[in-house]
């Protein structure tokens, strides 16, 4: 087994600041044997709040799971709100789609190159159109249809199907459907989302052609964790480009796909790598 094979642990903290956390914490991890591979940390100056990820090999006699049980208690005896994941734990992701493929087809070519360290383990749709491309990928393909009627009883589907396979991550890859509170709340799984960033300038339907209209210089993307409140949560990933009189409607659709792929992609690696830390509306992103 090589160093890079070894399991490691990472933890994410956040609290009141005071005197004395990186060394309490670092201290901690060295007295058990551990071996910092990296860690960072941050202030918000205004609201006294203090952040940290630090990421360590607990040793070879080490029992993870035990430590990060350990580990936990200590941050939160500090006063600090405080998750440790394990390498070893390979989260379990779930997109849902509708027809629009380009998320889709990014994500999941590049999870078979190897850029997440995840499984994914179920495509959920509200349309049969992306079953075949699914199956073709060897991923399991669950066509659950949406209606305004039907709403409440396929959403209760959606999450006891989620329950049922374990997962850990949720990634609205250009799902057009609103997830109702209800959904958010009973998920066992945070929900990743990602919509341009004309909000809310140009909200509903066509809006790269709203944008056109308007002449609009930039064009982006946003990736956010999805809330009760629609397109409100809180922002992992943005993204834009410049745009100019000589682009048409077609161009800023090609732009803004472009975009929505990086951006979502950027999302879905940071939130698996343990890298984000959400306080109220706002997130913290580890480089």
């Amino acid at each position: 087994m090589s160093a890079f094979d070894l399991p490691r642990l990472v933890a994410l903290l956040h609290g009141p600041d005071q005197p004395g956390l990186v060394a309490r914490v670092s201290g901690w991890i060295f007295e058990r044997g551990g071996n910092i591979l990296h860690a960072d940390q941050h202030r918000d100056m205004e609201a006294g709040v203090f952040f940290q990820r630090v990421e360590w090999e607990p040793g070879a006699a080490a029992n993870g799971v035990a430590m990060a049980a350990e580990f936990e208690a200590f941050g939160q005896g500090l006063g600090m709100q405080t998750r440790v994941a394990r390498s070893e734990v390979r989260p379990r992701v779930a997109l849902f789609v509708s027809k629009f493929d380009h998320c889709f087809h990014d994500l999941i070519l590049r999870w078979r190159t190897g850029d997440f360290d995840a499984d994914f383990v179920a495509v959920v749709s509200n349309h049969p159109d992306l079953e075949a491309a699914a199956r073709g990928y060897g991923l399991p393909y669950y066509h659950i249809p949406v209606t305004a009627d039907t709403k409440a009883v396929a959403e209760a589907r959606q999450v006891a199907l989620l329950r049922e396979l374990r997962v850990d991550l949720v990634v609205m890859a250009r799902y057009m459907q609103v997830l109702s509170a209800w959904f958010l709340e009973q998920s066992p799984a945070p929900v990743i989302n990602i919509h341009h960033s004309f909000l809310p300038a140009f909200a509903g339907g066509r809006p790269y052609h709203q944008a056109y209209e308007r002449g609009v210089k930039l064009i982006g993307a946003t990736a956010h964790y999805a809330t009760a409140i629609l397109d409100d949560g809180p922002i992992i990933q943005q993204d834009v480009a410049r745009v100019t009189h000589r682009h048409d409607v077609a161009d800023l659709v090609r732009m803004g796909r472009d975009l929505e792929r990086m951006v979502l992609a950027q999302a879905v690696r940071v939130h698996l790598e343990n890298r984000v830390l959400v306080y109220g509306k706002r997130t913290v992103v580890f480089a």
